[in-house]
């Protein structure tokens, strides 16, 4: 009775100990199962696309003009605001008038009397010719001396030069006139272009002089981008030197600006001047394009990015975010045979729009890559399970 009740007791032990084995496989392989990652993957294939390359950009009106006075005195209105719109010819600022009004004044009544002076030394003239002419008759006749004759043409000849000083005098006051009334229209201060005022510093009662800068008014019509090439950009814009830069700019596409705030502008441009000359302390090349502003949206000193469209034709694009880099070399997973991933290395083209790369060698369409944790928890030789 003893040995049944022992035997009684272990059966159920033993197959407590044949079952526990067969659960722990059971559980390995769950977790051996679980530890396979579920990563998302694209497959490859070619398309026609539009990239957009972007240029850091600084922004200025076409003509940015630097109002200063010609003449000094104290400021006493200012007849615009910042930031006003003004046409050319818009009075902006007027300088204290009272004394160049005085000097005007002064010199147009110089201008009276030095033309009294100058019909009085005509009428001497006139005169000293007329005695001059009748003693010319008498000595013709023997009734004068020739001396006395010679007396009444030096005297003519006093006349006439009186008559010439009178008449430099006159010249003189004149001059003087026009300056004056120069000068008294430099005391209001016209808008030289149409444009936009920019800060005015000088208030009214500021003493200003020739040496004041009262404002910078811009000219912003058409809005100014500069932005740099570096020299692959002006390689790739050749096509390798095989063009010009003059013919290059003649095929190049319109241009977009996007704004600081992140939003496209509305108007295309177009790049008109790409200097030639790279600087050896930057690398790169200046390059400006123009943008349409009629309506004086964008400012002048603001910044932008400028955007450069590229066509290509059966293109294999792949998302940057699938990719990894090591010593300027880029890289992307393949997904292949039992779901293994392997490194392979690709080429891509150098524009790119900070999103996408378009590959132009390792990849061919149908090929599988993963797109999800490159660079962080994907590694060579690694089993995944594809996610699509």
């Amino acid at each position: 009775m003893r040995i049944k009740t022992l035997n009684a007791l272990m059966l159920p032990a033993l197959a407590a100990s044949l079952i526990l084995p067969s659960c722990k496989g059971k559980d390995a392989q769950q977790q051996q199962g679980q530890m396979v990652p579920e990563l998302a993957v694209i497959t490859v294939g070619e398309e026609d696309t539009k990239l957009e390359t972007s240029f850091p950009a600084t922004l200025h009106g076409e003509n940015d003009v630097e109002i200063r006075p010609q003449i000094s005195g104290f400021l006493t209105k200012v007849h615009v605001q910042e930031g006003q719109h003004v046409s050319k010819g818009q009075v902006l600022f007027t300088i204290d008038q009272v004394s160049l009004q005085a000097t005007v004044d002064a010199a147009q009544a110089a201008v009276q009397s030095a033309s009294a002076q100058v019909n009085v030394a005509q009428a001497n003239v006139n005169t000293a010719q007329t005695n001059a002419n009748n003693n010319k008759i008498l000595l013709d006749k023997n009734i004068i001396s020739a001396s006395a004759y010679q007396t009444s043409v030096d005297a003519l000849n006093a006349a006439k030069s009186q008559l010439n000083a009178a008449k430099a005098g006159h010249a003189q006051a004149n001059a003087q006139l026009v300056s004056a009334k120069k000068n008294l229209s430099y005391s209001t201060v016209t808008a030289p272009v149409s444009g936009v005022v920019g800060v005015i510093d000088n208030k009214e009662g500021a003493l200003v002089s020739p040496s004041t800068l009262l404002t910078v008014l811009s000219n912003n019509s058409d809005i100014e981008a500069y932005f740099s090439l570096n020299e692959k950009d002006l390689l790739s814009m050749t096509d390798n030197g095989k063009r010009s830069i003059k013919e290059a700019i003649a095929q190049m596409p319109d241009v977009t600006l996007l704004l600081a705030n992140g939003e496209r502008y509305s108007r295309p441009g177009k790049i008109v001047s790409i200097s030639g000359v790279i600087d050896p302390t930057t690398g790169s090349a200046s390059a400006k394009a123009l943008f349409p502003n009629p309506d004086g949206m964008i400012n002048s000193g603001a910044t932008g990015q400028v955007l450069i469209p590229s066509l290509r034709t059966n293109a294999i694009l792949i998302p940057q975010t699938a990719t990894y880099e090591v010593q300027d070399m880029k890289f992307c997973y393949v997904v292949g045979d039992s779901s293994k991933v392997h490194s392979a290395p690709i080429t891509v083209a150098p524009e790119n729009d900070g999103q996408t790369y378009i590959v132009t060698g390792g990849l061919k369409p149908g090929d599988v890559i993963v797109t999800e944790g490159v660079g962080i928890s994907v590694k060579d030789n690694m089993v995944i399970k594809p996610k699509k």
